[in-house]
């Protein structure tokens, strides 16, 4: 223990990487997410969905550096996890390791990725580690925002007929899975953050999911307990599968092609 973590005053040095695993899963999926937003910034079906996605994008790159900027608690540096790691060090949640083809998928992702993240936020919140407890505070503030946006989004198509339906049920069963077993891992590092009080127990986290996703769910014929289970292998190291996000977005990431005009 170091005297950078004030708010962790007990914990082992299992539960402190595992609440650094946390916070990293958390800040990669938002940079990640905010790169799948903006790649739809002039490729939505209005002009008011490209500017909701472009101010979403800048949230959660927002939200992204705050929680980077967190793991400095655990004596590591922002600047070089931001922009000096390569694709197979994500922690981002598995969802969106590709682009997402359409603009059914990008709502997919706004109500079941999004949501997910929320769901994890508020489980961290209450663990009441006060070093994160105002940013978080935040966060969840301008998620209220993409909450109803994806939540309006996602009543529309799941109540629609025909192509745009199936495709969003399409999109919406394939993220379920790993989105869940990333929300709630059955893994030692998670049980220890509940067994520290740092986060909700794995049900409390699909319970605080299913409030949010579960009407939806039902419209398209859907529930969290038939999602499935994801498959291939558990990355416990970064919480998540053993996949990782594509080159190009990376690179996007850690801003490749301008780093000679890096100024921190």
């Amino acid at each position: 223990m170091t005297s950078h973590d004030p708010g962790l005053p007990s914990a082992t040095p299992e539960t402190r990487a595992a609440f650094r695993r946390l916070i990293l899963s958390l800040a990669d999926s938002k940079r990640i997410l905010g790169i799948r937003y903006s790649d739809w910034l002039l490729g939505a079906p209005s002009i008011e969905a490209g500017i909701a996605a472009s101010s979403m994008a800048q949230d959660e790159w927002g939200h992204a550096r705050l929680l980077y900027a967190t793991l400095k608690d655990f004596d590591v540096d922002p600047v070089r996890i931001e922009h000096d790691r390569p694709a197979e060090a994500y922690a981002s949640v598995d969802p969106l390791d590709a682009p997402l083809e359409d603009w059914a998928a990008v709502v997919a992702a706004m109500f079941i990725v999004d949501g997910a993240l929320a769901a994890a936020l508020e489980g961290v919140l209450e663990g009441g580690y006060e070093s994160i407890g105002g940013r978080i505070g935040k966060m969840l503030g301008e998620e209220e925002f993409h909450a109803s946006l994806a939540a309006a989004w996602a009543e529309r198509l799941a109540g629609s007929e025909g192509e745009g339906r199936e495709r969003f049920r399409g999109a919406v069963t394939a993220m379920l899975p790993g989105t869940l077993r990333f929300l709630a891992p059955d893994d030692d590092a998670h049980r220890a953050l509940v067994m520290a009080g740092l986060t909700l127990s794995a049900d409390e986290l699909k319970g605080r999911f299913a409030e949010k996703v579960g009407g939806v769910l039902e419209g398209l014929g859907l529930t969290l307990e038939g999602a499935g289970d994801a498959e291939g292998e558990w990355d416990a190291g970064r919480g998540r599968g053993a996949g990782h996000p594509d080159e190009e977005t990376i690179e996007c990431a850690r801003g490749d092609r301008n780093r000679a005009l890096f100024v921190e």
